[in-house]
């Protein structure tokens, strides 16, 4: 889907550590994400573009061949000069192809012959969810173990013979040249064993298609872009062959009071003229119930308090973040006459007895400014 360049997309330096990719996907997944963008395709495709750059990124395996490679690192190309083209002759590029693949394997996971391929399933939580920690089940349509043969393909009552191909190794040795290379068996699959009468039920592959439930524990903390892998809890393998993994990606829905950043979370709390002019007590929501805080005379908007331990526990560190609360003054807009005439009086009587201290500060900056310019 991208062609950019993966760190480019991310907005990090190709030498980031794993803590700057995850702390520039979050706030980019979080601008660019659908729910908070609806009807606008290009951030869709953005948030698109996003995620599988950090798909790529996160993973160890996949970056260092993203680095080495570039995109055909990663989706099953041969890198630099491997493939159609790369050598006169053709011979020369199937054998590279062939080494290519031995050394890292399809997509790059050294999977064994025949190993069930690794699942996806994408969970999504409330941020009440995330913090606290929930267990789920979750349906998984995907191939499992025949229950008829056991998995291995053969009948019941029925045996399984040696391959004559590989001699029961599961793998054969191809020379060219000055090249050898180890394949799996192509007769048997790598496993070096022949069915004579296939089972009936899964047609000899040792696996049928059926949807399994399977309960999931979520720990408390988790956010956007963790994953929880279960392994072997993928799709089967053949005929007895290792299963895959499931990994399950977290993706946290917008919350309409709280916006997380890490542990912490922000909210912004609209309050009336006269509370921050005279003071007085507001009551502020947590994400476990209510805290109070106290606003002194003079407050002004914009003012941040800080609720130590209001936050989100971290999922690694099991420390709690802290719940940022900044106050906004919020100016009424349908007035009595009544109100309107005491506002009026308030203005008129303003002066030395009322200060506006930031008002006076910024229209200083103002009168310096024309002045320096010659305006």
């Amino acid at each position: 889907m991208a062609s950019r360049d993966y760190y480019e997309v991310l907005e990090v330096s190709r030498t980031a550590d794993d803590g700057e990719i995850k702390k520039s996907y979050r706030r980019l997944a979080m601008r660019y994400h659908p729910d908070r963008n609806p009807g606008d395709s290009q951030a869709e495709e953005r948030f698109k573009e996003i995620s599988e750059a950090y798909e790529v990124l996160s993973d160890p395996q996949k970056r260092q061949a993203y680095d080495r490679f570039g995109h055909a690192g990663v989706q099953g190309g041969g890198g630099p000069g491997f493939g159609a083209g790369g050598f006169a002759g053709g011979g020369f590029g199937d054998i590279f192809g062939d080494l290519f693949e031995q050394a890292f394997g399809r997509g790059f996971g050294g999977r064994d012959p025949g190993r069930g391929a690794d699942l996806r399933y994408e969970l999504e939580l409330s941020l009440e969810e995330a913090a606290q920690g929930k267990t789920v089940t979750i349906s998984i349509p995907s191939s499992s173990v025949c229950e008829s043969c056991g998995g291995s393909g053969a009948k019941a009552g029925s045996s399984t013979v040696e391959c004559r191909t590989c001699g029961g190794r599961g793998q054969v040795r191809m020379v060219q040249g000055f090249f050898s290379v180890t394949r799996p068996c192509p007769d048997c699959g790598g496993s070096g064993r022949i069915i004579k009468e296939p089972c009936p039920q899964c047609n000899g592959h040792g696996r049928v298609r059926k949807t399994r439930s399977i309960e999931v524990k979520i720990p408390a903390g988790v956010d956007t872009g963790d994953r929880i892998r279960l392994a072997g809890e993928g799709e089967a393998g053949e005929r007895g062959a290792p299963s895959g993994d499931l990994f399950i990606e977290i993706r946290v829905r917008p919350h309409p009071l709280f916006e997380r950043d890490g542990d912490d979370l922000h909210c912004v709390v609209p309050v009336s003229f006269t509370t921050l002019a005279l003071g007085g007590e507001l009551e502020i929501p947590t994400l476990t119930g209510r805290a109070r805080i106290q606003v002194n005379p003079g407050t002004q908007s914009g003012a941040v308090f800080r609720l130590r331990g209001k936050g989100v526990q971290g999922v690694r560190s099991k420390l709690t973040g802290d719940l940022h609360c900044r106050l906004q003054v919020e100016i009424p807009v349908h007035l009595s006459a009544r109100q309107r005439e005491l506002l009026q009086e308030f203005a008129n009587e303003r002066g030395e007895e009322v200060q506006h201290p930031q008002q006076e500060s910024w229209w200083n900056k103002v009168k310096d400014f024309v002045d320096r310019m010659g305006f």
